[in-house]
């Protein structure tokens, strides 16, 4: 035991275990070691927002009206990402990239440059992007689009730009008063985050439409984002574009996000939808992707708006109704996760026990993403007092215990990447490793803004953070306290 308290090491991949990454680095190096497929090949569109980037390292940049109102693939291809891919194949480095040149330059370990690269729905089309001018319009094979901010819930860490809900309260009461002026209006001016209301005509939606019959022609992975996608028209007019045109090149992976919170009427129309998709063969795979990060209520508390037994019953539903079908629990772990996340490692390996089979994408039923919350600093888990390690220790112990195979099932522990997203939230408590959080003042301010923000969340929302977290209460007390 002793070793383990020391802290548990993430994988890394060496080349020894990794030809292919290898090779992959090998051929991008070719060209520059700022080299970088998707570029072309990822997308992530928020069209309430009218802002793209091509992975999640980046910030997002505004889509031109004027771009898209002549060529409706410059959702993904603006003039600004064009730039970037000339950057790319003249051998530069974009700076908006830094994120994957720490990486490498730091270390020997592969950035996720090369293993986004590596992917099948991008190295496979290497030769066809640094062959071809920078400057044409290429077809994303991966995409993540978001029709609008409309959402039931309003989770504590979330805001405006992704929640309707959100929006309706900064309106109401304006943001919070923290340091950093948490979800302040005035802020998502300045960053041109402002959402387009999802009652009002949209731009980037019509230009979305007009671009997809091209667009899904080329399409190996597509994932619809929120918002709660549930709330949007525009989904339901996806599912029924897949079910009456199958996608041409017979491989098409969909995954859809949804907090399962919704009218029951709604939750039965998406799942039969998602049956006769499933039953037509109509997709080689399809993910539902939920997100919760503790049990009952304390999952309740941070995402405003859920209801857990509600909750817990749709997912029995998906996974009876949808015998292929994958359900991923997105866990954005964050202080207020801490005191139960245990029960729902339990709980979810119980949904592996009772509905996992060779049948299903992954032989699994269930995967827990459990990834750490960087941002806002004052709902981190590296706020709070270091004991509280030992209970993440804890959970990373007890998924090893659950790991795979497990007694006499083949499909029901957890697999290896769930095990390391858990241990890797343990490693990233106990270092502190955050430069703005390195020393007693950073920590001291944020102490303070978690007390000022769920101070006011009680206040706006009529909850109780005493009464649902006993265990914080001291130290919620003492964060009231500070003085800055």
């Amino acid at each position: 035991m002793a070793d383990k308290e020391k802290g548990y090491k993430t994988r890394t991949y060496l080349e020894k275990d990794a030809p292919h990454l290898v090779d992959t680095k090998a051929k991008l190096d070719k060209i520059g070691k700022g080299m970088c497929l998707a570029k072309w090949t990822q997308s992530t569109i928020h069209l309430q927002l009218g802002h793209t980037h091509s992975c999640h390292h980046p910030r997002t940049h505004k889509i031109s009206q004027k771009e898209i109102a002549r060529n409706p693939s410059a959702l993904h291809n603006t003039n600004y990402k064009k730039q970037r891919r000339r950057e790319m194949l003249t051998g530069k480095r974009p700076p908006e990239c830094e994120y994957c040149w720490n990486v490498e330059d730091s270390s020997d370990r592969f950035s996720d440059r090369v293993f986004k690269s590596s992917e099948s729905w991008s190295l496979p089309h290497y030769d066809e992007i640094v062959n071809a001018d920078w400057r044409e319009d290429y077809n994303p094979r991966y995409v993540e689009v978001a029709f609008s901010n409309a959402c039931n819930f309003k989770c504590s860490y979330c805001g405006p730009a992704f929640s309707s809900t959100w929006m309706e309260e900064i309106n109401r009461h304006g943001g919070y008063k923290t340091t950093t002026g948490f979800n302040d209006p005035l802020g998502l001016q300045a960053e041109s985050k402002v959402p387009i209301p999802h009652r009002e005509e949209n731009p980037y939606v019509d230009a979305f439409w007009k671009w997809w019959p091209d667009l899904y022609q080329d399409l190996h992975t597509f994932r619809i984002t929120g918002g709660e996608p549930l709330l949007s028209n525009d989904t339901f007019k996806v599912l029924d574009y897949i079910i009456d045109h199958p996608n041409p090149n017979r491989n098409l992976s969909l995954a859809i996000n949804s907090n399962l919170g919704g009218p029951a009427k709604l939750i039965d129309k998406f799942l039969e939808k998602m049956k006769r998709i499933e039953d037509e063969g109509r997709v080689r795979e399809f993910i539902i992707f939920t997100s919760v990060d503790g049990w009952g209520k304390q999952a309740e508390y941070p995402r405003h708006g859920l209801d857990f037994n509600y909750f817990w019953d749709n997912c029995h539903k998906v996974l009876t109704k949808l015998q292929r079908c994958n359900l991923t629990f997105m866990s954005t772990y964050n202080a207020l996760s801490v005191p139960s996340y245990k029960k729902l490692i339990e709980g979810v390996y119980q949904l592996k026990e009772e509905y996992s089979s060779p049948d299903r994408y992954w032989n699994s039923a269930t995967f827990l993403d459990s990834s750490y919350l960087r941002y806002p600093q004052h709902q981190t888990v590296q706020v709070l007092p270091m004991e509280w390690s030992k209970e993440i220790l804890q959970q990373a112990q007890l998924v090893d215990y659950y790991a795979l195979p497990v007694f006499e099932h083949m499909y029901t522990g957890y697999s290896d990447i769930e095990i390391q997203k858990v241990k890797r939230i343990y490693d990233w408590m106990i270092s502190r490793n955050m430069s703005e959080l390195r020393d007693d003042e950073a920590l001291k301010k944020n102490r303070h803004d978690f007390g000022v923000f769920f101070k006011e969340h009680d206040r706006r929302r009529g909850t109780d953070f005493c009464k649902v977290y006993p265990e914080f209460a001291d130290f919620y007390h003492k964060c009231l306290e500070i003085k800055l």
